[in-house]
């Protein structure tokens, strides 16, 4: 009962923020949730969808191994080749900017290279005709919910770049909720790494926790904005293109490059920021311990841990990981999920892995306006007023996610 009272609270959540209350797609919410229950059965009790999944993280590592040959030809034994004296600890070996964000860049490459081949947009251009079957949305929407899983929060809408302009209000914030409900192809090997440790078969939780969010993304979004005009049909999804293979590999590096360095940059202030901002809360003492972002963050969102299926002993820590990705971003969260996870059960873990997943923070709230306000400038004040809400949005479908998994993991 303790997770379904959560969703229920979160979709009720929905209807006090909604713009007009009388006009909720009650029918969408329901084919919605009913769709990702399923979707979160199949993933999680099947075998045969579960080994599929697992499979995936065979792919991972090839991707590691061909990336630490090229690592350590230009890193040398910082990259992962052997190292010239004897290691008495092969973990301090393990260097995350020479190990990990490298691999960032190879997984963009591949991306784009399999997206000028056509192989991502005909997957794209099937999921996209699901949505539109399933939930009722335009094709433009469906094109880019389904692109949402492969690309970020700024590639996504070029996808369908053509038809921005045209984009009705309950559909421009559907697109950006999609950016911050999901997490892009890119960084899904760096969630694996991270998480290495703390469950089994990292990589098909983050997709399947990405196909679940955008189910969520575009009936929440509708809550909240619900449609009244008429929605934008698509008939070229080709928005997003590249001239020639080489062309694929070029831009897909220089995109990767930027990508690691902007991760790699971002990782160093906000992990500093925070130890400087816990040295300074740690002249305060409450309840006989130093005060924290940690503790403060738990308290704040303790009840939301709650709502979501966690138990209440853990809710506390579980609490302050929800607060760290919101204020921060999902990757601390997974950092420190990963340095918390022993004393944390195996089913709240998952059930973390899955709520944290996203982009919904105040730091990619300011990438996805930067990059809309290059793509469609004449919109600028609408996409102005909507960037809130569609943090708030992001904010409800990984939670209504979290719930879901805690559900079926009772079933």
């Amino acid at each position: 009962m303790q997770s379904g009272i959560g969703i229920l609270v979160l979709i009720g959540f929905c209807w006090l923020l909604s713009e007009r209350r009388s006009e909720m797609p009650w029918r969408m919410i329901a084919i919605g949730l009913s769709v990702q229950i399923v979707m979160a059965l199949a993933m999680l009790k099947l075998s045969w969808i579960a080994q599929l999944l697992s499979g995936l993280n065979e792919i991972v590592y090839a991707i590691e191994a061909a990336t630490r040959a090229g690592g350590t030809f230009i890193f040398g034994f910082l990259g992962g080749g052997e190292p010239p004296f004897d290691v008495t600890d092969g973990s301090a070996m393990f260097l995350f900017a020479f190990r990990v964000l490298p691999q960032i860049v190879v997984f963009t490459v591949l991306v784009a290279i399999f997206w000028h081949w056509r192989i991502l947009p005909v997957i794209v251009k099937s999921i996209g005709w699901l949505l539109q079957k399933s939930l009722g949305v335009g094709g433009a929407i469906g094109t880019a919910g389904a692109a949402s899983l492969f690309l970020g929060a700024i590639e996504t809408p070029t996808v369908i770049r053509a038809y921005l302009a045209k984009l009705t209000r309950s559909e421009f914030y559907t697109l950006m909720t999609l950016g911050m409900s999901t997490v892009a192809g890119s960084v899904m090997v760096l969630y694996t790494q991270v998480l290495s440790g703390v469950a089994d078969d990292i990589i098909g939780h983050i997709i399947s926790a990405s196909l679940i969010n955008m189910i969520g993304a575009i009936y929440v979004a509708r809550a909240l904005i619900p449609e009244t005009e008429t929605i934008t049909q698509a008939s070229d999804h080709s928005s997003l293109s590249f001239a020639s293979t080489i062309d694929a590999l070029l831009q897909g590096t220089q995109t990767g490059v930027t990508l690691a360095l902007n991760v790699g940059a971002m990782l160093l202030v906000l992990i500093s920021l925070t130890a400087l901002a816990n040295q300074l809360l740690g002249w305060v003492d409450f309840a006989d311990m130093p005060l924290s972002i940690e503790r403060i963050f738990g308290w704040i969102f303790a009840p939301v841990a709650w709502l979501i299926g966690i138990p209440w002993a853990e809710a506390q820590t579980a609490g302050s990981l929800l607060g760290i990705k919101l204020v921060l971003n999902e990757l601390i969260a997974y950092i420190q999920l990963a340095e918390l996870a022993d004393g944390l059960s195996s089913d709240t873990r998952l059930v973390l892995i899955f709520a944290l997943c996203g982009f919904a923070n105040f730091g990619s709230v300011g990438i996805l306006l930067g990059g809309l306000s290059v793509l469609i400038p004449e919109r600028r004040a609408e996409f102005l007023r909507l960037a809130p809400r569609s943090l708030i949005s992001g904010t409800i479908v990984t939670l209504i996610t979290g719930a879901i998994v805690s559900l079926v993991l009772l079933i």
